[in-house]
């Protein structure tokens, strides 16, 4: 399998509702995080399209699937990106509380960033 064709079967599914289909929709996801380490770009666009859904179960497969362990190996990359979807969409905002910091996100400077990133989601959301 590769990244493409993971995403593709993920979207064939997405966005499904929790009732019908959520294991079908977590486990499509977790194939896709398959390929974090190697292959951040296409898994990033994926959770640029669905970190934002209505669907709150699906955003938290995103953060804690995808968003967090991108940025445990990607960090210096994909935290700007981060940065910039937080603050410009509540429900991306809402979408990264969810996650937990892993790898370069505990580096102490990363972490600080990590951290007044999720204190302004939270300031945002009172």
């Amino acid at each position: 399998m590769t990244v493409e064709s993971a995403i593709r079967a993920a979207e064939a599914i997405l966005p499904g509702s929790p009732e019908e289909n959520d294991d079908d929709r977590w486990q499509s996801i977790i194939a896709v995080g398959e390929f974090v380490r190697e292959k951040p770009e296409p898994i990033w666009e994926f959770v640029q399209r669905w970190g934002n859904h209505p669907l709150e179960d699906l955003r938290d497969a995103i953060a804690t699937v995808l968003l967090e362990h991108l940025l445990e190996h990607h960090f210096d990359v994909i935290f700007p990106r981060v940065e910039e979807a937080v603050r410009s969409d509540p429900l991306f905002a809402e979408m990264f509380c969810g996650c937990w910091k892993f790898g370069q996100s505990e580096i102490a400077t990363n972490s600080k960033r990590f951290d007044d990133l999720q204190q302004w989601c939270s300031d945002k959301m009172i």
